[in-house]
C-alpha cells in the first residue's frame, strides 16, 4: 500500500444499491482487481448489515499517478439505513449500483435525491447484464426517469454477436473498444458497425459533458462546430463528474468486465477530500465556523462513522478525518450535540462533551489493517478504545473544540417485547443491550412503565433477527419473545352510583367506614377529578381526603380488567363514620370499594391508545396505503401529493394495529413507504373488542 502524504492521494467512495443489485459483488471485484490472491470475504448476516471498509491502490497511466481508494460497501437492505447514511457521510463520492434485471428501486431513488441535495459526485454502474431479458438501454432509460437529467452512458456493452453475451465495452469518448473475450483486457479501435452504434449516443453525451463542465471556452467551440480534441473532452467529463452535475453510466459484469473503466472514473473524476463540504460545523458555544477542510495542517475535525463494541477487545471506532491530523495518544475533545443541532434526541446518546486520549490508530490495507502513529485529513481510520465517543460524535482539538452536525437517523418502529430466559441471562442482559445501543444508533430499548415490559425497537424483521442473534452468539444471552402489551385504560361512560362499606369487628377497636360516591364521565384527557358534597358532617372532614386517596389507589388497579381508570369525576355524596372505629385506613378502603361498586360492564368501557401516523410513499401506492389504514381501524385525516412522485397520508390509528406496520408497509408500498408515529391520546375501543379483552382478563 502506498504511503499517503497528502489528501490528493485519496479517494473515498461509497457503493450504494439495494439488496440483490450486485453491489457487494462489485465491491469484491474491485478488490480482486488490485489485491493479488484476494478470494473474497465471507457473506453472512453480519457482513450484509454492516458498513464495510477496504482500500486499494490504483495506478492510472493517463493521470500519471497512484491514489489510494477507500471503498465503503454500504448495506443494501432498508433495515440498515443507519449504516448507509453513515457511509454517505464518510465518502466524498458515490457509485450507485443498479441491476439490469430489476431496475431502479424506490429506496435507491430516494438516496440519489439525498446525494443531489449535498451535490455529491456520483457514477452509476449497471450490473447483471448477463441475466435473461436484461436490457442495458432500457435500464439507462429507467435510470434517467428515476435520477433525472445528467445521467448518460459513458460506455456501451460490447456483444459477441447480436443479442449475445457481453464481452467488453465501447468508450463513447475515445472510441476505444475494451474486449475481455480472451480473458485479458485488450484495447482496439472500433469497427464501422461499432462506430455507427457509438455515434448514435456520442453527440448527446459530449454535449452533456461540455454543458455541465462549466468550461465556457469549450462550450463556445462546440457550438461553433469545431472539432474538439478527445483529451479536452475527457478532461471536461471529469470536471463535470467532479462538480456533481454529470453522472456517467458504466456497464459492469460480475466477471470483471468494466472494472478498469470504473476505477479510471473514480481515480480521475471523483473528488479529492479537500473538496469536501459538511452540512454544519459549530464551536462548543454553538457559533458557526468554517474551517478549511482537507488541510492536514488545519484544526482537527473528525467524526465517528461507526462503532463496534467487541466483548473482548472493547470499542473500535471508524473515524473519518475532515481536517487536521489525528495522532495516537493525543488528547482530543469528544462531542455529541445531536439534540442541540437537529432537535432529535436519542435516549442512549445524550448531548455530551468529554476529553480523552486517542488509542491505537490503524488504517485499512486491502481488507486488513496496519498500525500508524497518525493519520491526516481525508483518511478513514480505526481508533481503539475511545470510551466516550459514539457514532456521529466529533473529535477535535482540546483547545479548539468543534461539533459537526450528525447525519439524520430513521426511527426504529418495529417493537419486540422480550425477557431473559434464566437468572443468569438476566444478569447479562442489561450490559449486552447497552453494547447493542453503542454499536447501532437505530436501536431503542425501553422499559414500558405502563406494561412493565422490556421493549426492543428495531427497523424491521431483518434488523430484529440480527440483534437477537448478536445477543445469543456474541454476548451469550438467551431471550424469549413476549406478546406486546398495549397500555389500555378504563373509563366510565355513564353516570353511576357506588356504595363502599368497610366494617370489621375483631375485638378491641374495629374498622368502620361507609362512603357513597357518584361517578361521572370526564372530558377525554382530563384524568381524574375528585369533589365532595357531604352535608351535615356524615363524613368527618379529616376523612374526606382518605376517601379520595382510596379512590386514587383503586384507579391505578382498575375496576374490571386491571387497567388504570382515567377521565372521570368522582363526587363523595354521603357516608357514615363511627366515633371510635373510624380511621384513615378504613375510609381509604371504603372509597376504593365505592368505586368498584359503581363499576359494571354497562358503566365502564375500555380506552385504547391512538397514534397519529404520517405515511410517505410513492404516488402509485397511495390508494393501497389508505385502504390498508382503513382495515386497521384508522381514520385518514389528510393526504398531500408532492412534486417528487411521493405523497403523504396522515391518519389516526389504534396503536394495537401498528405493531407490525413497519414490515407491512414496506411490502404494501414495494419499498417506497416509510412512516412516523406519535401519541394522539386515547379513544373508546369498539365494544366487541373490549368484550373479548374483558373476557380474557
Amino acid at each position: 500500500m502506498m504511503k499517503i502524504s497528502s489528501p490528493t492521494d485519496l479517494r473515498n467512495v461509497v457503493l450504494v444499491g439495494s439488496a440483490g443489485s450486485g453491489k457487494t459483488t462489485l465491491f469484491e471485484n474491485l478488490l480482486k482487481a488490485r489485491i493479488p490472491g484476494y478470494r473474497g470475504e465471507r457473506d453472512d448476516a453480519e457482513r450484509a448489515a454492516a458498513l464495510t471498509l477496504a482500500s486499494i491502490t490504483n495506478h492510472n497511466d493517463t493521470a500519471g499517478s497512484d491514489v489510494v481508494i477507500n471503498l465503503l460497501d454500504a448495506p443494501g437492505h432498508p433495515d440498515f439505513y443507519g449504516d448507509l447514511r453513515a457511509g454517505l457521510r464518510a465518502s466524498d463520492g458515490a457509485v450507485f449500483v443498479v441491476s439490469a434485471a430489476d431496475g431502479v428501486d424506490p429506496i435507491t431513488a430516494a438516496l440519489w435525491a439525498e446525494c443531489a441535495e449535498a451535490n455529491k459526485p456520483r457514477a452509476i454502474v449497471v450490473t447483471k447484464l448477463d441475466t435473461d431479458k436484461a436490457d442495458f438501454f432500457a435500464t439507462v432509460e429507467a435510470i434517467h426517469a428515476a435520477f433525472g437529467p445528467g445521467t448518460h452512458p459513458a460506455y456501451l456493452p460490447l456483444l459477441r454477436d447480436e443479442g449475445g453475451e457481453v464481452i467488453g465495452n465501447i468508450s463513447l469518448l475515445t472510441g476505444h473498444v475494451h474486449d475481455y473475450s480472451s480473458g485479458e483486457r485488450v484495447t482496439r479501435e472500433t469497427t464501422a458497425l461499432e462506430r455507427a452504434e457509438m455515434d448514435a449516443f456520442r453527440a448527446d453525451y459530449v454535449e452533456g459533458i461540455i454543458t455541465e463542465s462549466e468550461d465556457e471556452d469549450l462550450l463556445e467551440r462546440y457550438f461553433n462546430g469545431e472539432d474538439l480534441e478527445t483529451g479536452k473532452v475527457v478532461e471536461a467529463l471529469f470536471r463535470a463528474v467532479y462538480h456533481g452535475s454529470f453522472f456517467p453510466v458504466i456497464p459492469v459484469l460480475m466477471d470483471g468486465i468494466g472494472i478498469e473503466e470504473l476505477l479510471g472514473m473514480i481515480h480521475r473524476g471523483f473528488p479529492m477530500p479537500n473538496r469536501r463540504v459538511l452540512p454544519s460545523i459549530v464551536t462548543a458555544g454553538d457559533d458557526p465556523v468554517d474551517p478549511e477542510l482537507g488541510d492536514p495542517e488545519g484544526p482537527l475535525v473528525a467524526q465517528v462513522i461507526r462503532t463496534v463494541a467487541d466483548p473482548y477487545a472493547g470499542r473500535l471506532s471508524m473515524v473519518r478525518i475532515y481536517s487536521g491530523t489525528l495522532t495516537a495518544d493525543a488528547a482530543v475533545h469528544v462531542a455529541g450535540h445531536r439534540e442541540a443541532m437537529t432537535g432529535h434526541a436519542l435516549d442512549h446518546h445524550r448531548d455530551h462533551d468529554d476529553e480523552e486520549r486517542v488509542g491505537q490508530i490503524t488504517v485499512p490495507v486491502g481488507t486488513d489493517t496496519t498500525v500508524q502513529s497518525s493519520a491526516i485529513a481525508g483518511q478513514i481510520v480505526y481508533v481503539a478504545r475511545l470510551a466516550h465517543a459514539q457514532t456521529s460524535d466529533t473529535l477535535s482539538d482540546v483547545d479548539s473544540p468543534m461539533v459537526v452536525e450528525a447525519w439524520p437517523l430513521p426511527r426504529p418502529l418495529l417493537p419486540l417485547a422480550l425477557h431473559a430466559t434464566s437468572r443468569n441471562d438476566d444478569d447479562k442482559l442489561s450490559a449486552a443491550l447497552q453494547r447493542l445501543l453503542v454499536e447501532d444508533p437505530t436501536v431503542r430499548v425501553e422499559r414500558d412503565a405502563a406494561t412493565d415490559q422490556l421493549v426492543l425497537w428495531t427497523m424491521g424483521q431483518a434488523h430484529l433477527d440480527l440483534l437477537l442473534a448478536r445477543l445469543q452468539q456474541r454476548y451469550g444471552v438467551d431471550v424469549e419473545r413476549e406478546e406486546l402489551k398495549i397500555p389500555l385504560r378504563e373509563t366510565f361512560i355513564v353516570e353511576a352510583i357506588g356504595h363502599g362499606r368497610h366494617v370489621k369487628q375483631s375485638g378491641g377497636h374495629g374498622q368502620y367506614a361507609l362512603a357513597n360516591v357518584r361517578v361521572e364521565p370526564g372530558e377525554r384527557g382530563s384524568g381524574f377529578v375528585f369533589a365532595e358534597e357531604v352535608v351535615g358532617g356524615s363524613v368527618p372532614r379529616q376523612f374526606i381526603a382518605s376517601v379520595e386517596k382510596g379512590v386514587r389507589t383503586q384507579l391505578d388497579r382498575g375496576v374490571l380488567s386491571g387497567h388504570p381508570v382515567v377521565d372521570i369525576v368522582v363526587t363523595l355524596t354521603d357516608g357514615k363514620a363511627h366515633s371510635v372505629d373510624s380511621s384513615d385506613m378504613a375510609f381509604q378502603a371504603a372509597g376504593a370499594a365505592a368505586l368498584r361498586d359503581a363499576a359494571s360492564p354497562e358503566t365502564v368501557a375500555l380506552l385504547e391508545p391512538i397514534d397519529e401516523v404520517t405515511v410517505l410513499c410513492g404516488n402509485d401506492y397511495v390508494g393501497a396505503v389508505m385502504t390498508d389504514l382503513g382495515t386497521r381501524r384508522g381514520r385518514v385525516t389528510g393526504q398531500h401529493g408532492g412534486d417528487d412522485g411521493r405523497s403523504s397520508v396522515t391518519a389516526l390509528v389504534p396503536a394495537s394495529e401498528l405493531t407490525r406496520y413497519a414490515i407491512d408497509l414496506r411490502g404494501l408500498s414495494h419499498g417506497t413507504g416509510r412512516f412516523d408515529r406519535s401519541p394522539a391520546g386515547y379513544e373508546l375501543m369498539p365494544p366487541e373488542l373490549a368484550k373479548r379483552i374483558l373476557e380474557q382478563g
